[in-house]
């Protein structure tokens, strides 16, 4: 048996491990969603912004740090659960235009919570974190525009996310939410309403995020790009902002209130790390033909 292939001792580390990668995505989520809330209605004490905002304003509070601390590991594990599930195919979504496309987001989504983790980390330890969320999104904008064919590149990222937006709006109010969880049957009315609220609130924010891209890819200006809080900001500037505002964000607090749910009852096999490590070979080699 390979060293890297998971052992009955093996998988229930993963299997854990994923769990508490779920529960710290879902914390975030519930912080952001929550500051917006409360900026929406005008208490004072809220925040419309993205990740990097809630991550500090969490450091903010008794026992910031080591809070900080256990949701930056969380984001970790999230972030390996999602690149090492999508290579592997844990999830059996196949290899159909479809399937594809769900592992190649699932990739992206490891990425940017590990670039949240490491922000997290960053600020448990006291180093600081410097920018925001938009600050991020151009940055990369920018560099992708410098390439050849980047407005290209650009647009079809801005559109594939506003398809992603879509893709939720649809799941929130006809998909299967509860797919791939085994929710006790006293608890499925109340996951069914949470999980579908959130997934349309991310809907309607990937929506947003992706028309700025395309935007930036049109006037390939990457001032025009903006990350969670720069689409929050656009809601509540739009007309009766502040109740839109106010919808997505408990929406987003729902959603991190699902990923508690998924945390609990979502079905996870383990990954074979042989066919991980197949996977990147594969890659690696094409990459060189």
């Amino acid at each position: 048996m390979s060293v890297f292939a998971p052992t009955a001792s093996t998988r229930p580390r993963f299997e854990h491990f994923a769990r508490a990668g779920f529960a710290a995505r879902g914390a975030v989520y519930v912080l952001v969603g929550a500051l917006a809330l409360l900026a929406s209605i005008g208490s004072g004490l809220g925040d419309v912004g993205g990740g990097k905002s809630a991550l500090r304003t969490l450091l903010g509070q008794p026992f910031g740090a080591l809070l900080l601390g256990a949701v930056g590991l969380g984001l970790v594990f999230f972030a390996a659960w999602r690149l090492v599930s999508a290579l592997t195919d844990a999830d059996d979504h196949g290899t159909s235009a479809k399937g594809l496309s769900v592992r190649v987001l699932h990739v992206l989504s490891g990425v940017v919570n590990g670039a949240l983790a490491v922000t997290a980390l960053h600020l448990a330890l006291g180093f600081g974190a410097s920018g925001g969320d938009d600050d991020a999104a151009r940055d990369w904008t920018a560099w992708l525009l410098s390439q050849p064919f980047g407005q290209w590149l650009v647009g079809a990222i801005g559109l594939g996310i506003v398809a992603g937006g879509a893709f939720h709006l649809w799941k929130g109010f006809r998909g299967d939410v509860l797919k791939r969880l085994s929710v006790p049957a006293a608890r499925r009315s109340i996951a069914l309403a949470v999980g579908r609220a959130g997934y349309a609130a991310r809907g309607v924010v990937f929506g947003v995020i992706g028309v700025f891209l395309v935007t930036a890819a049109i006037r390939a200006d990457s001032s025009e790009a903006k990350g969670l809080g720069g689409a929050l900001q656009a809601l509540e500037e739009q007309p009766y902002g502040w109740a839109l505002l106010a919808l997505v964000a408990a929406g987003l607090a729902a959603f991190g209130a699902f990923g508690v749910v998924q945390a609990l009852w979502r079905r996870i096999d383990a990954p074979d790390l042989d066919d991980a490590r197949r996977a990147m070979d594969d890659i690696a080699r094409k990459a060189r033909t």
